[in-house]
């Protein structure tokens, strides 16, 4: 059953008019003001400039080539009033920018900094970085967002990549729409937690008795958790659904299907013809949920994952298939959305390299 509330869209983005507070970055601060993160030519810019007594004030653009939904400018912004050269403040600078949430067009001026190019000239590769990562995962996850509405999305990549993206890219992935996330921190910059089901290590720890361990799961853990079964562990999602929905009653919320790519549900021995029988598929999630619904199960939700991607997701959405929510996990990190910082204009006066010049956006929002 679809909240009402979701069948009107498309869905709206997270977009706050207060910004982040630096400090919930936990940045290293002295190593970025050092430059030890920058390219090092960067930060021999600051060092000629330096050295020459020169303090030229220029104006940055920073942009990118693609359609996006962009996030990221909170987290630069931050670098920018913690992270200057010694001797300045953030108040020495003009910043606008836009918002996590917002989008843009490809050449959009995302972010413009106008001040001393000594103060801010060994960031650029760190604020250019955070807006290609966090906008890379915001507008994927914003693509299966919409291509799932008014069916939720999960946003479980986690184990796809680096612990330490974790934060920035969960809040990346909160903007863009996304209903939970798999880890703690992925949700602490906006105050939640993560969310999670049984995970088949569990259920191997309990013999394979894909029963036990959610009764386990449910008995170990608080009222407010949704339980979630996994039934895919012994390659027969009918019947451990089934199999749950016996033992569990209301206390089960869903069940998951995470068949691999590779293997072909038992459940569908009798069924091979004119489809792709393998992995979680239109008729084994059909079959699933016709088998739950024979047996008075109408109330346990239908969770799919595993190799779902915005293709995937928008034919099983034109099939109608009976989904309540997608877990999307490695689609999530993949692609690029690099950004480039380039100097326009220098004094106020234009003054750029060939094939740049001065984009005005005048969507973008002074940062106080």
């Amino acid at each position: 059953m679809i909240d009402p509330e979701r069948r009107n869209g498309p869905p709206p983005p997270i977009r706050s008019s207060e910004r982040l507070a630096p400090e919930i970055f936990q940045f290293p601060v002295e190593k970025m003001r050092s430059g030890y993160y920058s390219d090092k030519y960067f930060v021999r810019a600051r060092e000629v400039l330096l050295h020459h007594g020169m303090n030229p004030v220029v104006t940055m653009q920073v942009f990118q080539k693609k359609e996006a939904f962009v996030a990221g400018t909170d987290e630069a912004i931050g670098i920018l009033k913690l992270c200057l050269s010694e001797g300045y403040s953030f108040s020495d600078l003009d910043v606008l920018a836009l918002h996590d949430g917002d989008r843009a067009d490809p050449w959009d001026t995302v972010m413009r900094i106008e001040g001393p190019y000594a103060a801010f000239s060994h960031l650029e590769t760190l604020y250019v970085g955070v807006l290609a990562r966090r906008t890379r995962i915001a507008t994927n996850t914003r693509a299966v967002v919409e291509a799932a509405w008014p069916r939720p999305v999960m946003f479980f990549p986690a184990r796809h990549d680096h612990w330490m993206v974790q934060t920035g890219d969960g809040w990346a992935a909160h903007v863009a729409g996304a209903i939970g996330v798999s880890t703690d921190a992925q949700a602490s910059w906006w105050g939640s937690e993560g969310i999670g089901t049984v995970p088949h290590a569990l259920i191997a720890a309990f013999g394979g008795d894909s029963v036990a361990a959610t009764q386990a799961f449910a008995d170990a853990t608080r009222d407010d958790v949704r339980v979630i079964a996994l039934v895919d562990f012994d390659n027969d999602s009918v019947g451990a659904s089934l199999a749950v929905a016996r033992a569990m009653g209301h206390k089960l919320w869903g069940v998951r299907l995470d068949t691999s790519a590779d293997l072909v549900d038992h459940s569908l021995n009798d069924e091979m013809g004119d489809f792709d029988p393998r992995g979680v598929n239109p008729h084994l999630v059909e079959r699933v949920r016709d088998a739950l619904d024979a047996e008075g199960f109408q109330h346990v939700k239908i969770v799919v994952s595993g190799g779902f991607s915005v293709e995937k997701i928008r034919y099983f959405e034109a099939e109608g298939v009976p989904v309540d929510s997608y877990g999307v996990g490695s689609a999530l990190v993949r692609g690029s959305y690099d950004y480039t910082a380039d100097v326009v204009r220098l004094e106020g006066k234009p003054l750029a390299k060939v094939g740049r010049w001065y984009r005005e956006n005048d969507r973008l929002e002074r940062v106080t």
